[in-house]
């Protein structure tokens, strides 16, 4: 099983979208996957859901979409030269032992041209403090609002083939 996480709790975000394309690609090619969007936490999250108190559905989704799963994708968009506070929140709320020697892949999403390198970098360094193994091909995804349709669909071909190329070495890894 691969835990996607959709690293925003922006509503209807092209996030989302990168992070349902990427889990309909590795149905694609045989391999089980989950979508956590942030959008889904707790309203109260922040306040209640940090320092060993849990609510019921913030231990749902730990148990669902963490504990037994060991490799994730992150889909983070760019937010302010990084990542969503939401995304640190989140893996601050996550007890480090749930993490440590699992596998992860990253892709930045931004609307910019730099498909959100430094997030890339600045989340890279967080998890190797947690002792997360890190999957060496991230995916930096700009101009996104360029790659998709009308309907909001994902459609440049050269970005699903991105994709595709970065979920079959990750489901390898």
């Amino acid at each position: 099983m691969i835990t996607i996480i959709s690293g925003t709790n922006r509503p209807k975000s092209n996030t989302r979208i990168v992070a349902q394309t990427y889990s309909a690609i590795l149905t694609e090619l045989g391999h089980e996957n989950q979508v956590l969007s942030l959008e889904d936490l707790p309203r109260d999250f922040a306040f209640g859901d940090l320092y060993g108190q849990r609510t019921e559905t913030f231990n749902g989704q730990l148990n669902q979409f963490i504990i037994p799963v060991q490799k994730f994708v992150v889909v983070m968009p760019e937010y302010n030269g990084s990542f969503p506070g939401i995304l640190k929140l989140f893996l601050d709320a996550v007890h480090p032992d749930h993490l440590k020697t699992k596998k992860m892949a990253l892709v930045g999403v931004s609307a910019g041209r730099a498909g959100n390198l430094r997030g890339i970098d600045q989340l890279t360094n967080a998890l190797h403090y947690l002792r997360v193994n890190i999957y060496p091909n991230h995916l930096p995804i700009s101009m996104i609002r360029s790659l998709m349709n009308e309907q909001g669909q994902l459609t440049e071909e050269a970005t699903i083939n991105a994709l595709k190329t970065q979920a079959a070495g990750f489901a390898a890894f």
